[in-house]
């Protein structure tokens, strides 16, 4: 994908966050859009404001949870756009808290996004993709995907899928030789709201020692550092470039960088680490 211009690109979770920051930019380099979310104001609002920039933009209500409903999607964007070279697998959601108080329910809602999503998008995609000749599936997983954490384990289990179900992807797209390429994104902390939509529990709280409203605030002043704007030029300068794996911030570079050199060890680092922080 050497260029974007003429291109249309499909994102989930295009109301706010990296995807209003990825279609911004996208517009700026004059790809047409196709827009998705399950919040209608914020999804209008991308979708204006990208038309100003000079670029199609439709916009469409979509739980990515919902398989047909993305399937549904996927046929309508190539009935608007005539055809589709980008799926950015992007929405997504957060929780804390430990396993053992953590709900069934938690990990099935949080799964059905943050995988599942990722699942929906890039199947119901893929063949339109394939049939442009042109194309690139964008999977957005977390620097919580290379490195665990704890009270993470449900945001941590569906962005390590992620990274598996991606790069399993990508070597099957080299292997096919279609003309379709696929790359796995790994964000650090971004200044998004996703703490806003997160799901935060007591014992999340008790483990590190805060309660469930200053973990939330925790999360908001100490992890999200990088600007969307910023995450979306690094995330279209890796697609650019063909790069298998997109680390997007310093702060995820330093735990990349940790979890390679400590494989296994980084474990008793964060526990030494969260004990002292208490």
């Amino acid at each position: 994908m050497q260029s974007f211009n003429y291109k249309v690109a499909a994102i989930t979770g295009a109301g706010s966050g990296i995807g209003r920051a990825l279609a911004y930019a996208l517009a700026r380099r004059g790809c047409d859009l196709a827009l998705s979310d399950i919040n209608d104001a914020g999804l209008a609002e991308t979708a204006s404001q990208a038309r100003k920039l000079g670029v199609k933009a439709s916009e469409t209500l979509v739980d990515v949870s919902d398989r047909a409903a993305m399937h549904a999607w996927a046929d309508k964007v190539v009935a608007e756009h005539g055809k589709v070279n980008l799926i950015f697998n992007n929405a997504g959601v957060a929780h804390c808290g430990t396993v053992a108080a953590t709900q069934y329910s938690d990990y099935e809602w949080l799964l059905g996004i943050n995988l599942w999503g990722v699942i929906h998008g890039t199947k119901a995609f893929l063949p339109y993709l394939q049939a442009s000749g042109e194309g690139h599936v964008i999977n957005i997983s977390s620097v919580f995907g290379l490195f665990a954490q704890p009270t993470q384990s449900v945001y941590n289990t569906s962005k390590f899928a992620v990274r598996g179900f991606t790069e399993s992807l990508r070597q099957e797209l080299d292997l096919s030789d279609c003309g379709v390429s696929a790359s796995c994104v790994h964000p650090g902390g971004i200044k998004t709201n996703i703490a806003q939509a997160a799901r935060f529990t007591d014992s999340g709280g008790e483990m590190l020692g805060k309660n469930s409203d200053l973990s939330r605030q925790a999360f908001n002043d100490n992890m999200l550092r990088t600007s969307p704007d910023k995450a979306a030029e690094i995330i279209l300068r890796g697609v650019e470039r063909n790069r298998r794996r997109i680390i997007v911030g310093l702060d995820a570079r330093l735990a990349d960088w940790i979890q390679r050199i400590l494989p296994a060890a980084y474990q008793r680092l964060v526990v030494t680490l969260t004990r002292w922080s208490r």
